[in-house]
């Protein structure tokens, strides 16, 4: 059986989270440089990230489900779609971690002088149409 990456992640959470998901589907996946990855955050460039792979022949209906997951659309505790303050759609990334602002740009410098991981980063919702970055109940 030969594997193929599905998809590459940063967080072992969001590559267990498909892996359910895919698993419930009846398509069998492994994950890859996890454990390198989580020991030293500073690995996930050198080695690609976390890799989620599958067999070849379950790779159509694998992406059927990531397509699916990757089009939903987001709501707020009162089930209503959460959309961009700029552009009004609802076409969003969840969970994007953005260094935008003078805190972003003091992180990234001390992390590079330091050899560290970034120490700061704010997660946001991302708009797929204009790039607006936007946490809930901000500019809504």
């Amino acid at each position: 059986m030969e594997l193929i990456t599905l998809r590459t992640f940063d967080s072992s959470i969001d590559a267990h989270m498909l892996k359910v998901k895919l698993e419930s589907e009846g398509i069998i996946s492994f994950i890859f440089d996890e454990h390198m990855v989580s020991l030293n955050p500073l690995n996930n460039m050198l080695l690609g990230g976390i890799k989620l792979k599958i067999a070849q022949a379950d790779f159509n209906k694998a992406m059927e489900i990531v397509e699916e997951l990757d089009n939903y659309k987001f709501t707020d505790e009162k089930d209503e779609l959460i959309r961009c303050p700029d552009c009004d759609s609802t076409d969003l990334y969840n969970g994007f971690k953005s260094m935008k602002g003078i805190r972003g740009v003091l992180s990234l410098i001390v992390s590079l002088i330091l050899v560290v991981y970034p120490i700061y980063h704010k997660v946001v919702y991302r708009c797929k149409s204009c790039g607006c970055e936007f946490k809930r109940g901000e500019n809504m």
